[in-house]
């Protein structure tokens, strides 16, 4: 039995939802977010999204609950938006942006410029004596959970000093080091 599966998605003011046969449209302030799925069946009864599957089989239950969590953050995607913050751990790790570019000294012999596609917005916050901070926000969450994972991946952190690309509130696991 899918939990998740079952529970409807609530479609708040200011959104619209096009249902077609296999696929789906929603727009709302902030953007449009289309997926095509299949052995699925969605209707939207009242201001419901219900998510039903043709059948017990393994195949089916998997893919319930799959599909109403990606349309679950479309809906809140295109609503209220997501945001993921990368903070910059060690001695002149530096960023900085010009509109969709973003430049990032990290310690290599050049720097790195990234450039982001358009559904993403980009800030960067240096502050003396913090750590910079690299905000992406966008309506589409694998998108971003993409792009800032690409970002971490040029420095990822390190378990002895802790430098390195990490997310806002993320917990590296340290390690001792030589014991002298």
């Amino acid at each position: 039995m899918s939990r998740v599966g079952n529970s409807p998605i609530l479609v708040p003011e200011g959104v619209t939802v096009d249902l077609k046969p296999n696929h789906i449209v929603i727009k709302g302030k902030l953007g449009e977010l289309d997926l095509i799925f299949n052995d699925i069946e969605v209707t939207l009864k009242e201001k419901n999204i219900v998510l039903s599957r043709k059948s017990d089989s393994k195949l089916h239950k998997s893919k319930h609950g799959l599909y109403r969590a990606l349309i679950a953050n479309m809906v809140k995607g295109v609503s209220d938006g997501f945001i993921k913050e990368l903070e910059l751990v060690g001695v002149g790790y530096r960023a900085s942006n010009q509109g969709q570019k973003l430049d990032l000294s990290l310690g290599f012999s050049h720097n790195i410029v990234i450039e982001l596609p358009v559904e993403l917005k980009l800030e960067t916050i240096s502050e003396k004596g913090k750590n910079p901070i690299i905000k992406l926000m966008s309506h589409d969450k694998q998108l971003l959970g993409l792009v800032s994972a690409k970002i971490r991946s040029f420095r990822k952190p390190e378990p002895y000093k802790g430098k390195g690309i990490r997310f806002v509130g993320e917990i590296i696991r340290r390690k001792a080091g030589k014991s002298a």
